[in-house]
């Protein structure tokens, strides 16, 4: 039972070391490898500006810091355990060998009896208890030499040697544990032991750790924002909030209230309030009743609203250094909150299902605004004349851009670029020729073409459908599938922003939103992303399968459609299929916007015309007499009719044609089914405050 025990235990470091294989090595090559690959992939933007900002360099201290994580640190240590685990069962533990009573002895398979009698008297004198009162080598005796000799001198021992290979006879099955033998004692106080740690693993932890978990889950969503933070958001957002006054709802977040106010930020609060005062538009007539007004607003919100006008004015060195945590926290928690925010814009709120477009807009405008830096203020449209050298549009899309100022961007103006679409169209060598000529050197120049090359051009192909049937009537369950395509000049899909003033790293993330701007509804939304590419192949996969098997498909033909869908997503697209119900009987003007939460300028959108029939009876579907061509039931595209006011808008892929083609070629393509599709034009790129101006 001894030798048995004894066996168990010297077992218990090979089970350990085979269960820490089998789980540390295949999770240690994916960190690895996907290590690898993020660094083999190069994302971020090289501009000069943005090397400089530090976000993306990688000092010693940096690497240590960003390698010293919880999780990299405890497969440290796992490594280093398993690594004495084989230490220790290969100079320590010994194999069981075979009983060999020759090899005990120390004689050869041919000795002779004499033999074996001097080599058993030779090592009686060693091992013998009367001559060595070593409990071991009294061991050793007593269950090696004297069964070696009894196996080749005793005749019955020796047959049973020769037969089973053991002097005793037939051996049984003897079966055990790999654990310690001190847990195997359970007469003794190690049996305690033993109980209380099947008490404590089995019971206590996992207990602890739902408390833990409960605790936890029951005060923040699975985004990790405080529950309290979603009612704030749901009770202070209203259908006509302006983008402006977005702000001051989105800084009531429960994670921003609770952020500590020391008596030692009052004198830092004071000095940055004078810097960044101009972005609180107060009113000049009124001006010392609204700092008094400001200034009595809880602590936590005049502090956040501070640190964040700071960042969008770039003032973030004039944030003193007991506030520079605080900074940090608000911009880190920002990307989040502002979903959350958005979120809250886009739920139902009436009876059909709909949110609200105008806060929509103005959440996204404060997202893009925030990531890089730029005032609100910068957003709002001039009125002037153009041909007095004053641009047409906010200057913000220009700000965002590498070396650029309000007085680079009043050159421009003089020099006829009106808008930012017109500086992204220019060709090459003309850019360079205007930056040249308004100051900058050939270094600030090429950070322009850097940036301007990771900027994103989108195009969106909205479809929408009642599968299976002729037209869309109204109660009908419509499918809306739109494909968003990236382009880039640098011909990178997934990118992180050029961001050099916000001090994390920022995904790229899209809202596609189906909209009525003249009710303020959002019939539909949905977040989009380009960065994972495997996802967006799954999903896409998956919904263009369920699709068409419900149209009745044969599996050949879901198989291409399939492989065309993969083929689109890893050539920059993404789908988003959505389902809602038809509304009642009318022609419905909806704006498709795909909005970006980062760059400001590369918003789209697309005009669309929903048709919804009467329902007719016994299944029929009802045509609906018109005047002209007979129009089918289903969504197409209008011109846009945005007010050109005075100066001659730019010429992108999606306006309609200078020399004015008949409108009859401007409508879509007629399908099966009677399904109309949105093709490839657009009523421009836009901010988020020019599209709810549209």
């Amino acid at each position: 039972m001894g030798n048995t025990a004894e066996e168990n235990s010297s077992l218990f470091p090979i089970f350990i070391l085979a269960i820490m294989v089998l789980s540390l090595v295949p999770y240690t090559i994916h960190r690895v490898a996907n290590a690898a690959w993020k660094k083999a992939r190069s994302i971020h933007c090289h501009c000069s500006v943005c090397l400089r900002s530090g976000k993306y360099r990688t000092s010693v201290a940096k690497k240590i810091s960003k390698f010293s994580t919880c999780s990299n640190l405890t497969l440290l240590l796992l490594w280093a355990i398993m690594l004495f685990l084989v230490y220790y069962v290969k100079h320590i533990t010994r194999e069981v060998q075979p009983f060999e009573p020759f090899a005990i002895l120390g004689l050869d398979p041919a000795a002779s009896d004499a033999e074996i009698k001097k080599a058993y008297r030779r090592l009686s004198i060693q091992y013998h208890p009367d001559k060595n009162p070593d409990p071991e080598a009294n061991k050793y005796f007593v269950e090696y030499i004297s069964k070696a000799y009894q196996a080749l001198t005793d005749p019955a021992a020796r047959e049973n040697f020769a037969k089973y290979g053991h002097p005793d006879g037939r051996q049984g099955l003897q079966m055990g544990i790999a654990l310690p033998e001190f847990l195997l004692n359970v007469h003794g106080a190690s049996g305690g032991i033993l109980l209380l740690g099947i008490v404590g693993v089995c019971i206590l932890l996992p207990l602890m750790t739902a408390v833990i978990y409960l605790s936890r889950s029951s005060k923040y969503t699975g985004n990790h924002v405080m529950h309290q933070t979603l009612s704030s958001y749901y009770y202070f957002m209203k259908p006509s909030l302006a983008p402006s006054k977005v702000m001051d709802v989105f800084i009531k977040a429960a994670e921003y209230v609770d952020m500590p106010v020391r008596r030692s930020d009052d004198e830092p609060l004071q000095k940055l309030f004078m810097v960044v005062r101009s972005e609180l538009n107060f009113d000049p007539k009124n001006l010392k009743q609204e700092q008094a007004k400001f200034w009595k607003k809880h602590p936590a919100l005049v502090k956040t609203e501070l640190l964040l006008l700071a960042q969008l004015t770039r003032e973030s060195t004039a944030v003193p250094s007991g506030l520079q945590s605080d900074f940090r926290h608000v911009l880190q928690l920002a990307p989040r909150l502002l979903e959350e925010l958005m979120k809250m814009a886009v739920a139902a709120r009436n009876p059909e299902g709909h949110g609200w477009l105008r806060p929509a807009l103005g959440v996204m405008e404060l997202s893009q605004s925030i990531v890089q830096a730029v005032p609100l203020s910068a957003r709002k449209v001039a009125e002037r004349n153009a041909n007095a050298g004053v641009l047409t549009e906010g200057i913000a899309p220009f700000l965002q851009l590498p070396h650029f100022s309000e007085g680079v961007v009043k050159k421009l103006g003089r020099k006829k670029v009106r808008t930012f679409q017109d500086l992204r169209e220019m060709t090459l060598n003309d850019r360079m020729d205007l930056l040249t000529q308004s100051g900058f050197s050939d270094i600030e120049a090429n950070d322009v073409e850097v940036v301007l090359e990771m900027m994103p051009s989108i195009t969106i192909d909205v479809t929408c459908e009642t599968e299976g049937e002729e037209g869309i009537q109204e109660g009908d369950i419509v499918t809306l599938r739109a494909w968003i395509s990236l382009k880039r000049g640098n011909g990178l899909i997934a990118a992180l922003p050029h961001a050099p003033y916000f001090p994390f790293h920022k995904e790229e993330n899209y809202w596609l939103l189906l909209a009525d701007p003249v009710s303020n509804n959002v019939w539909v939304s949905q977040k989009v992303s380009f960065m994972d590419e495997a996802t967006a192949v799954t999903a896409a996969s998956k919904a263009i399968q369920e699709s068409l098997e419900g149209s009745g498909a044969s599996v050949k033909e879901i198989n291409v459609a399939v492989k065309e869908a993969v083929e689109k997503v890893k050539s920059g697209s993404r789908l988003v299929m959505v389902k809602f119900q038809a509304p009642a009987e009318s022609t419905y003007n909806l704006t498709a916007y795909c909005l970006s939460d980062a760059w400001i300028g590369c918003d789209k959108k697309v005009i669309v015309k929903l048709k919804v029939a009467k329902r007719s009876r016994a299944g029929t579907r009802a045509i609906v007499p018109e005047e002209g061509p007979v129009q089918e039931d289903g969504i197409e595209e209008e011109e846009n009719e945005e007010d050109e006011g005075t100066y001659d808008d730019y010429e992108s892929e999606y306006s309609d044609d200078e020399e004015g083609e008949p409108e009859e070629k401007s409508r879509t393509d007629k399908h099966a089914n009677g399904k109309s599709h949105v093709g490839n034009r657009s009523s421009g790129t836009d901010s988020g405050s020019d599209t709810d101006e549209a």
